[in-house]
């Protein structure tokens, strides 16, 4: 097959070090999703250079794992050579041509391994290395890989409301797509994004081969970046829900109600008769903050953090009123 194992490993998106079984799980997991059948006309030339590419890196990689083994019980002293041939692992060397014998168990049993219901025979005909075709698209389609035009991002502005409940939003852009003469139009396409609850400013959804498309290349993802808008209530810190409250400073030294209505509707109210609200004093509400995305149940807190109103001028009346007054107050 000739080709480098790093775009092997590239194009079934594993890292180098993989054992057999998690490479079968992942040509499992990616002929199911690239299977020509799956796909409509327009984009079934792509699948089948996909499926065709990821089949035969599916196999190069396993007969690398097998002559691997093959070799680490053979040649354990470092002499490959020799006793490869002993082993029967050149073709047409060593204990009657048991390379030859190594090659078709390899190659008659790769059929087991193969899509559900794909005949062996019609694998090696289609897929053998000997395969122009195979070959072809394989060339394509691995050229390609390294040939994704650029994703097309676009904001999602979202309330903190849609971001604590979750939504759906439909988003409508325009895509540049090549027509059979090879020209670029554009197009106006719509997709319906699930917002899911708890999700924050920066996260994307992902719309594979959404994006513009360039000749020679593969399309590009249509990528959307959640945005925030800013809310005339709440801020939002992490998980968290951060609420501002002013109070002037004879409530906060004499006693102050007040209530506000949550994201949810939910109305609260807080109370301070037998306390002092000092500068900077913050109230903690457990649980009452945004839900916590992939936790169930799971929120953050409300954070209500209150701002003291002093009064602006005083008459001198006053000035010796309050002097007189906290003069006797404890101070610790």
């Amino acid at each position: 097959m000739g080709n480098p194992p790093e775009l092997y490993h590239r194009i079934l998106n594993i890292p180098r070090e993989t054992s057999p079984q998690e490479i079968r799980a992942a040509y499992k997991s990616l002929v199911k999703k690239w299977h020509p059948d799956k796909h409509p006309p327009s984009s079934k030339p792509e699948a089948e250079a996909r499926f065709k590419a990821i089949t035969e890196a599916y196999e190069a990689l396993l007969d690398q794992q097998e002559n691997r083994a093959v070799f680490g019980v053979c040649c354990n002293d470092g002499r490959a050579g020799d006793k490869a041939m002993a082993c029967g692992v050149v073709g047409g060397g060593g204990l009657g041509g048991g390379g030859a014998h190594i090659a078709r168990t390899r190659s008659d049993d790769f059929g087991a391994r193969m899509a559900p219901g794909t005949p062996a025979r019609e694998f090696k005909k289609v897929y053998s290395s000997g395969n122009s075709g195979g070959r072809r698209a394989f060339a394509e389609f691995s050229s390609s890989i390294m040939r994704k035009a650029p994703p097309l991002e676009r904001k999602l502005d979202c309330t903190l409301e849609e971001l604590c409940h979750g939504c759906k939003k439909e988003v409508k852009f325009t895509r540049d797509v090549v027509t059979k003469n090879g020209s670029i139009v554009k197009k106006e396409v719509s997709q319906m994004v699930l917002v899911k609850p708890g999700w924050k400013k920066g996260n994307k959804i992902t719309f594979e081969g959404m994006g513009d498309e360039r000749p020679g290349c593969l399309p590009a993802d249509a990528v959307f970046v959640i945005s925030e808008k800013k809310h005339p209530v709440f801020k939002r810190v992490g998980n968290d829900l951060v609420l501002k409250a002013e109070v002037p400073l004879v409530s906060a030294l004499t006693g102050w109600s007040f209530s506000f209505r949550l994201l949810s509707g939910k109305k609260v109210s807080c109370s301070f008769q037998d306390e002092i609200i000092c500068p900077g004093y913050e109230k903690i509400i457990k649980g009452e903050g945004m839900p916590i995305a992939d936790q169930k149940g799971a929120r953050g807190d409300l954070r209500v953090k209150f701002e003291i109103a002093f009064p602006k001028q005083l008459t001198d009346e006053q000035r010796d009123g309050l002097a007189q007054i906290l003069r006797g107050c404890a101070w610790d």
